[in-house]
């Protein structure tokens, strides 16, 4: 007896065949509709994630990164600030694609649940993400569109402290579900017994130097400037090229790719096209308030469940615009559109990411597990950035 198990970008695709097949939109609309941009920096990220964990590289940075821990607590709270800070570098998908593997490494080696590091993981990068213009495509969709002078002093400015804070209530809410695994001592066991592959080891390294590199001369940039200067899509070439030129393994690294999620994302492109064409969710956003930042923050989560975050803050920022703007509201929209990621695995495309990449590591949480965990951590976040962003 065969057994079918449905994906969930089994679940994408047979959305986005149907509005198609039923012409809700037209087949040269779907594929407009699929951002060129995205497809290629995270087909680059994922070659670079692929090439990490082949050569070897992955077990060593696990091993320098997370020896201080003794305690599952511990871990946790290394995972946590660990990938929120770096979120505010680098885009939050990028860190999916790489810490998802290393993440669940470290359960297995250290033998606490899966569920915990990879739910740890989706928090961090989540609400790390918030901090930062180029910490996710939203983020530097309000930057760009607002004219926004120096956005990562803006963005520090308004959003640091709240992040902080929620990022510890995202560590007591784990706590609060996974009080049983704890204080248990960690007993880290040896790396799996691999063959570390020196010559891939050296591109990688190259890899990753010229990601951070691209990077943090963004971030420079814009101090300077005001302005991004190198499109995320540019930067992944970039960091992809040496794999893709000087490695011996090339071919099996890009067969090892993730396609299924590059499938998800270019169906999910389709769907909410077809979806933004009804006008629904703008009627939505016209009339649910723009007057305060609760209700920035509560429209944000709420709507950004059911379309894609992006287009969500597309619509709404000309609406903030409109209405008199502010600073407060534009970074209300910054966070509410990010940390609905916290509440549903729909929420954020990290999410997605790192369920994809679990469930061919023989890993997953479903749904309801991560909704559970999720809607409480999102409560509390909301109520911690409206009462920042109302005191600033």
């Amino acid at each position: 007896m065969c057994r079918f198990l449905l994906r969930i970008w089994h679940i994408m695709l047979g959305g986005a065949c149907a509005v198609l097949f039923l012409g809700q939109i037209t087949p040269a609309d779907a594929l407009a509709s699929i951002n060129p941009d995205v497809m290629v920096f995270l087909l680059c990220m994922f070659i670079v994630g692929e090439a990490c964990c082949r050569s070897g590289y992955l077990d060593t940075l696990t091993d320098t990164l997370f020896r201080y821990a003794h305690t599952s607590g511990e871990l946790v709270a290394l995972v946590l600030f660990g990938f929120g800070a770096l979120a505010a570098l680098l885009m939050n998908d990028t860190l999916a694609i790489i810490g998802t593997p290393l993440v669940l490494g470290l359960a297995g080696r250290s033998r606490i649940p899966a569920k915990l590091m990879l739910l740890a993981l989706a928090f961090a990068i989540t609400t790390g993400s918030v901090t930062s213009p180029i910490g996710n495509p939203q983020n530097l969709l309000v930057a760009v569109n607002s004219g926004m002078h120096a956005p990562f002093v803006t963005f520090a400015t308004w959003l640091l402290l709240p992040t902080i804070a929620s990022l510890a209530a995202a560590w007591l809410v784990l706590y609060l579900f996974f009080r049983k695994e704890w204080t248990a001592l960690l007993k880290f066991e040896p790396a799996p017994v691999t063959t570390p592959d020196p010559d891939l080891i050296r591109i990688v390294q190259c890899s990753l130097v010229i990601l951070i590199g691209l990077t943090l001369a963004n971030i420079a940039a814009s101090f300077i400037a005001g302005a991004i200067v190198m499109p995320l899509p540019l930067i992944g070439i970039a960091a992809a090229f040496p794999v893709l030129v000087f490695s011996a393994k090339r071919v099996e690294v890009v067969r090892s790719v993730d396609w299924t999620t590059l499938i998800f994302f270019a169906a999910m492109f389709v769907l909410m096209a077809a979806v933004w064409e009804t006008g629904f969710f703008q009627s939505l956003a016209g009339i649910a308030g723009l007057s305060s930042v609760p209700a920035i923050l509560a429209t944000s989560v709420i709507t950004s469940q059911f379309i894609s975050n992006v287009p969500f803050v597309a619509l709404f920022q000309p609406l903030i615009l409109q209405a008199g703007g502010g600073t407060a509201r534009l970074m209300a929209l910054v966070a509410g559109s990010t940390i609905a990621g916290n509440l549903t695995i729909l929420g954020a495309a990290s999410n997605v990411i790192i369920i994809q990449q679990a469930e061919t590591r023989g890993e997953t949480i479903t749904f309801i597990e991560f909704f559970r965990v999720g809607v409480v951590v999102t409560v509390i976040q909301v109520a911690i950035y409206a009462i920042f962003l109302g005191l600033l």
